[in-house]
């Protein structure tokens, strides 16, 4: 048997509303309530289950591989929110993508502050400037 991510648990103080955000900038199946948690399903099966959390929490960082195709749709979708993005996971960049590897990639943040990110290329896989 691989070793595969199968979820994780990521804390927000509304998790519907996080979930839902998540599924509809990356276009996914909107969240499914399993207990405590309200779980959204990316593409290769793994689950990221928001969990309510009244406490101060750390900012994680979350990464997904995407086609160019799909790049251009969850693009157009942060930018038709008016979402703020960057570059960079450090937000110096402003309105802008980076092309790390040959690709693109970008990063915004979800309501609690989480930052997402989007890629084309895995990071290391070759190509133009970091």
């Amino acid at each position: 048997m691989s070793v595969q991510l199968n979820h994780t648990i990521v804390s927000a103080r509304d998790p519907l509303t996080s979930a839902t955000f998540l599924a509809e900038i990356l276009g996914c199946v909107a969240p499914v309530p399993f207990g405590p948690f309200q779980g959204v399903t990316v593409d290769n099966g793994v689950t990221l289950d928001y969990i309510r959390d009244d406490g101060k929490f750390p900012v994680q960082h979350f990464a997904f591989l995407v086609s160019e195709q799909e790049f251009d749709l969850i693009f157009d979708r942060i930018r038709a929110r008016g979402l703020p993005y960057w570059a960079d996971p450090f937000h110096h960049q402003p309105d802008s993508i980076n092309h790390n590897d040959g690709g693109r990639g970008v990063y915004w943040d979800d309501p609690d502050g989480h930052v997402l990110e989007i890629l084309t290329r895995p990071y290391g896989s070759g190509g133009g400037a970091r």
